[in-house]
């Protein structure tokens, strides 16, 4: 009986370790240039990895059909001020790439993500996009903030 049921506890030990979630995956590298609010180009190695922050958007300064949103020169200024030429980190969720190969992070700049410190700012909205919804909760409470005193975007003018 006990032979029988010898590859029970290896097939139970991995089938656990592969349903636990997976420690975040990080990435170190340099901003060597700011697109717009919300997407960077970062120098990872020897290779430079056009960088879309997860979970915010901010406005547009040259879309295709959009052309330039109100207060996109403001976020733009911001993001620059916060990582232009800075070492960041950028720490991935579970989808790592969109549709337009960008790779998808939540960007750190010491203790500080930027993210976060756009919306709490009020220079960035909430944008989830499933499946990478880690700090959801913690965006969508700095914009209500952002909104209640009236910051950035929700300025009023």
């Amino acid at each position: 009986m006990a032979r029988a049921h010898r590859w029970l506890l290896p097939l139970l030990a991995t089938l656990l370790l592969a349903a636990a979630p997976a420690a975040a995956a990080e990435l170190t590298g340099v901003v060597v240039r700011v697109v717009d609010g919300d997407t960077i180009h970062v120098r990872l190695g020897d290779r430079v990895e056009k960088v879309r922050y997860i979970g915010v958007n901010t406005p547009e300064i040259h879309h295709p059909t959009k052309g330039r949103e109100p207060r996109g020169d403001e976020a733009l200024r911001v993001n620059e001020a916060l990582v232009s030429g800075k070492r960041v980190r950028l720490e991935l969720d579970v989808q790592s790439r969109d549709r337009y190969g960008r790779l998808l992070a939540y960007v750190w700049v010491g203790d500080l993500m930027v993210n976060a410190e756009l919306v709490r700012r009020g220079f960035a909205q909430t944008m989830t996009v499933p499946p990478n919804v880690r700090h959801q909760g913690l965006f969508l409470r700095l914009e209500r903030e952002a909104r209640a005193v009236g910051r950035g975007l929700w300025r009023a003018g």
